[in-house]
C-alpha cells in the first residue's frame, strides 16, 4: 500500500485502508460514510419489521399498518397475480382526455391516479410570510437526471442514456395490451415531448437558488399565461375556490406553456404521460416489472442488480409511515444520555457562532444584531419528534387491494391533505426528517435545524469518542447546518424564515464577494468524473467552511483537545467508495461537492490545519494565505 502523506491528501491518508477494504453492494451505488450508517439502520429496522410481522405484536397502530404493508410488498406471488393490470386501469383515465378542455376537467383525477401532467400544482409555505401557505406551480421532470443533460455540450451522453431508457421503455410497454406499432409510437412520442421539456424546465443548478423560485403572481395573470388550459377551474376542483395568488417557480417554462401543451401536442402529451406513468408504477407491480422498471436508474448509477424484495418492502413501508417508524427507532436505539450531550454541543456551537458574528469583519452593527437574533430564535430538533402527525391516522388502506392500488390510495390521501391545508396556518413544529434517517438539515423557512437519531452515531458522534473527534464529526455537521442560515440562500431569510432583505447594501456586497471567492475556490477542479461547478455547490461549501470555523473556535477554548484527532475524524466522516457512473451523475444533480473535496478543501483555509501537521508550501494540501477563505 502506497504511503500517502497527510500533508498531501488528508482524505486518502485517513481513509486509504478503509477504501481498499470497502465493497460496494451489488444493489447500491456507494459504500462507506453515510451509506454505511444507513445500511446499519436499514438492517436493524428490517429485522424489527420481520419480527413484528411474524409475531403480529405491534407497539401501536402505525407500526401495525407499516408491517402489514411490508408483508403485502413482500408477497411476490400476489403481485404476479395482479401483474400490470392495476396500472393499466389507472392509466385508462387518459382515454377520457380527448381535448385540452377534457384535461382541465380531469386534472385532479389524473394527479390522484399518479399520472404525470405538464403542470404540477401544489401547496407550500409562503416564503415571504411563513405563517401561511400559497399555491405553487412547477413543470414536470425530464427523463434524464437533470435538464442540464439536454444542453448541446452533453449531446453524446444524452444520446447514450436515452438509448438505454428507450430499450427499457420498449420492454415495459411490451407488457401492455397495446399493439406493437402503438407501443413504438408511444415511446417515440414520449421522447419527443421530453425533448421539448428538456429545453425549458429548470436545471438543478437553477433550482439550488431556491429564493429565485418565489415569483408570486396574480392568479388571473397566470391563467392568461396558461391559456391552453382552464387554470381557474382546475384550482376550483382542487381547493373549492380560486386563490388570489400563484407562485410561479419556473417562469421560463410557463412562459412557453401554450407551446408545450396545446391541441396539436395533446396526443404527444398523452403518450408521454402513459409511458412515464407506467414506468413509475413498475415498482408496485410484479417482480419482473420491478426489475425492468429499475433498469434505467440502475444504469445511471452503475448499480448491478435491484434491491432484494425484503429491502424493497421495508423501504416502501418505512417510507410511507416514516414518522412513526422514526419515533420507534429513536425511542429504542437512541439514549437520553447521548441526546443530552449532543444538545449541549448544539447550544455551545450556537453561542460560539454568536460570538463570532460579533467580531465578523463582513457585517456592520445593525446586520450583526439581526444575525444574532436569527441564531437566538433558531429551533433545534434533536433525535425524533414527541408525537406522530395527524396525517398518519388517515393513512389507512384496504389490505385486499393490489400493492399498486394501496400505494395509489395512500399517496392520494397525502395529496388531498396537502390541498386541504392551503388556508390553514403552517406547522413549524413538524419535523423535516424522520428519526431513522441518516441525514441532517436546516430549514430556511422555519429557521430550525433537524438532527435525526440515526446520524448521531460513530464516526459522527459517540459517547466513546473524544470531544475532539465529536467536534470534527457531528460538531462540524451541526455547525454546517447552522451555517446554512447564512449561506448564499439562507442569508436572504430572516429569523422567522421570511424572505427579507435584512442586510445593509454594503454588508451584502462584502458577503457576495466572499460567496464569489468560495465559488472560485472550487470551480473547475478536475476530477475523474468531470469538472466541478463551483456556483452549483457554493451554499454547501460555505456551510462546510462555517462548520469547521465554529468548531475550531470551540477547540481553541477547550482543554486537552487534539487537532490531529479533529481533522482525522473530519476526513473519516467523508469516506466513500462509489460507482463512477454515480459520481458522474452527482456532479450534475447534487448541491453537495464530491466527498474527497469536502474532506480536503475546507481544512486548507484554517491555520490550525497547518499547525497540526506542519503543512508547508511544498505540500499538496497547502493553500497560500491570500487564497484562504473564512466567512463566519
Amino acid at each position: 500500500m502506497e504511503n500517502i502523506r497527510i500533508q498531501d491528501d488528508l482524505y486518502m491518508h485517513v481513509n486509504q485502508e478503509a477504501l481498499e477494504e470497502l465493497v460496494i453492494p451489488d444493489d447500491k451505488p456507494t459504500a462507506g460514510g453515510f451509506a454505511k450508517l444507513s445500511d446499519g439502520v436499514e438492517k436493524i429496522m428490517m429485522d424489527e419489521f420481520k419480527t413484528l410481522a411474524e409475531n403480529k405484536s405491534y407497539p401501536n397502530d402505525y407500526l401495525k399498518r407499516a408491517c402489514e404493508l411490508y408483508v403485502i410488498a413482500m408477497d411476490a406471488d400476489r403481485k404476479e397475480k395482479h401483474g400490470v393490470a392495476p396500472a393499466l386501469k389507472a392509466l385508462s383515465a387518459l382515454d377520457e382526455v380527448k381535448t385540452v378542455e377534457d384535461f382541465s376537467r380531469l386534472y385532479k383525477t389524473l394527479s390522484l391516479k399518479g399520472i404525470p401532467t405538464p403542470i404540477d400544482i401544489g401547496v407550500d409555505t409562503d416564503m415571504k410570510n411563513t405563517k401561511r401557505r400559497l399555491v405553487y406551480i412547477q413543470g414536470p421532470g425530464v427523463i434524464l437526471p437533470d435538464a442540464s443533460y439536454y444542453k448541446p455540450e452533453r449531446e453524446a451522453q444524452k444520446t447514450q442514456l436515452l438509448g438505454i431508457w428507450t430499450n427499457v421503455a420498449k420492454m415495459v410497454m411490451a407488457k401492455t395490451d397495446l399493439a406493437p406499432e402503438a407501443q413504438a409510437k408511444y415511446v417515440e412520442d414520449t421522447l419527443a415531448f421530453d425533448a421539448i421539456l428538456g429545453g425549458l424546465v429548470k436545471t438543478r443548478e437553477e433550482w439550488s437558488k431556491y429564493v429565485e423560485m418565489y415569483n408570486p403572481t396574480d392568479t388571473a395573470e397566470v391563467a392568461k399565461t396558461l391559456a391552453t388550459i382552464d387554470y381557474p377551474s382546475i384550482l376550483t376542483d382542487l381547493f373549492g375556490s380560486v386563490p388570489d395568488t400563484t407562485v410561479v417557480t419556473e417562469p421560463r417554462y410557463f412562459g412557453e406553456f401554450t407551446k408545450v401543451f396545446n391541441a396539436e401536442n395533446l396526443e404527444l402529451y398523452k403518450h408521454w404521460a402513459y409511458v412515464k406513468g407506467l414506468l413509475k408504477a413498475c415498482s408496485y407491480l410484479s417482480e419482473e416489472l420491478r426489475e425492468m422498471g429499475g433498469m434505467f436508474s440502475r444504469a445511471i448509477m452503475g448499480v448491478a442488480k435491484m434491491q432484494s424484495i425484503e429491502k424493497f418492502a421495508y423501504n416502501l413501508a418505512s417510507g410511507m409511515y416514516s414518522e412513526p417508524v422514526g419515533i420507534y427507532y429513536g425511542e429504542k436505539y437512541f439514549g437520553e444520555e447521548a441526546k443530552k450531550d449532543i444538545t449541549e454541543i448544539v447550544y455551545q456551537i450556537i453561542d460560539t457562532y454568536k460570538e463570532r458574528i460579533k467580531t465578523n469583519d463582513i457585517l456592520g452593527e445593525a446586520t450583526k444584531a439581526k444575525a444574532i437574533l436569527k441564531l437566538s430564535t433558531m429551533g433545534v430538533k434533536m433525535g425524533y419528534p414527541d408525537k406522530v402527525r395527524a396525517i398518519y391516522d388517515e393513512l389507512v388502506f384496504n389490505p385486499e387491494d393490489s400493492l399498486f392500488d394501496i400505494m395509489l390510495s395512500l399517496k392520494a390521501i397525502r395529496e388531498l391533505d396537502s390541498y386541504a391545508k392551503l388556508d390553514k396556518p403552517t406547522e413549524p413544529e413538524n419535523w423535516a426528517m424522520p428519526g431513522h434517517m441518516v441525514n441532517a438539515c436546516y430549514d430556511p423557512f422555519v429557521n430550525d435545524i433537524t438532527f435525526p437519531a440515526a446520524i448521531l452515531q460513530a464516526p459522527f458522534y459517540s459517547l466513546k469518542q473524544t470531544r475532539s473527534e465529536n467536534l470534527g464529526g457531528i460538531g462540524s455537521v451541526i455547525g454546517h447546518e447552522i451555517s446554512h442560515a447564512f449561506d448564499s440562500n439562507g442569508a436572504k431569510c430572516d429569523e422567522n424564515g421570511n424572505i427579507n432583505d435584512w442586510w445593509t447594501e454594503d454588508d451584502f456586497k462584502r458577503f457576495e464577494e466572499k460567496v464569489n471567492q468560495m465559488i472560485e475556490q472550487f470551480d473547475g477542479i478536475e476530477l475523474p468524473q468531470g469538472k466541478v461547478n463551483g456556483a452549483f455547490i457554493v451554499s454547501e461549501n460555505m456551510a462546510d467552511n462555517g462548520g469547521m470555523s465554529v468548531t475550531l473556535d470551540i477547540m481553541s477554548k477547550t482543554e486537552g483537545v487534539s487537532y490531529e484527532e479533529y481533522f482525522r475524524n473530519w476526513a473519516r466522516v467523508w469516506c466513500q467508495k462509489a460507482k463512477p457512473e454515480y459520481l458522474q451523475m452527482l456532479l450534475a444533480v447534487d448541491v453537495h461537492g464530491p466527498c474527497v473535496l469536502r474532506a480536503n478543501m475546507p481544512p486548507r483555509n484554517f491555520k490550525e490545519w497547518y499547525a497540526a501537521f506542519d503543512v508547508k508550501e511544498t505540500d499538496k494540501m497547502y493553500l497560500a494565505p491570500e487564497k484562504r477563505i473564512i466567512i463566519w
